[in-house]
């Protein structure tokens, strides 16, 4: 009976080990699925800002400043790559930062076609700057997604008795994709003319 009652604990404890093992494998491969969505609509914004500033340019040669600044951040923006099967805190910290400079240079970019009735009034630069604004809320609804399932990864990995099985099989805590504290992507965008 006592044999019965031991192999009874030992199944438990060995069935609880594989659900716990097989939870962090799923919380962490949706992580790194929610990683991926963001990147696709990094990359969907990227090639959208040429044709922005294009179709801007047309009406507003003399910005240039403006031009440089977004096709500058943009191209740091694109420089970083962050590679979904080993995130690191850095690597989070260097994108949200380039995504930053990026949102703030195309806020001025939109700033500055507000000063040109035309332009607003222009289809391609009506269709693009709708196209920007769904990106840029489909990246906000991903980020959302990461941090979620980065919550989530996190709160396993801290709670008992889950953690023993995470730190035993070595699981390991995903980063935020948060703004930094210093940040001037809280700050308003501020344009003169």
């Amino acid at each position: 009976m006592t044999t019965w009652i031991i192999l009874g604990v030992i199944g438990v404890l060995v069935a609880y080990v594989i659900y716990g093992y097989n939870n962090f494998v799923r919380l962490t491969q949706r992580t790194k699925e929610a990683w991926a969505d963001i990147d696709v609509q990094l990359k969907r914004r990227y090639d959208l800002i040429p044709n922005l500033i294009e179709t801007v340019k047309g009406y507003a040669a003399h910005e240039s400043g403006v031009f440089a600044e977004v096709t500058e951040a943009r191209a740091k923006a694109t420089q970083i790559h962050v590679d979904p099967s080993n995130i690191t805190p850095e690597q989070i910290t260097a994108m949200a930062g380039a995504e930053g400079a990026l949102t703030q240079s195309l806020g001025k970019l939109l700033a500055v076609a507000e000063a040109y009735p035309d332009l607003k009034a222009n289809q391609n630069f009506s269709e693009l700057q709708t196209e920007l604004t769904d990106t840029e809320n489909k990246i906000q609804a991903a980020r959302r997604f990461y941090n979620g399932n980065a919550r989530d990864l996190k709160i396993s990995l801290q709670s008992f008795p889950s953690n023993i099985i995470g730190n035993f099989f070595k699981f390991k805590e995903e980063a935020f994709f948060e703004l930094a504290e210093d940040s001037t992507e809280r700050e308003p965008v501020k344009v003169s003319f």
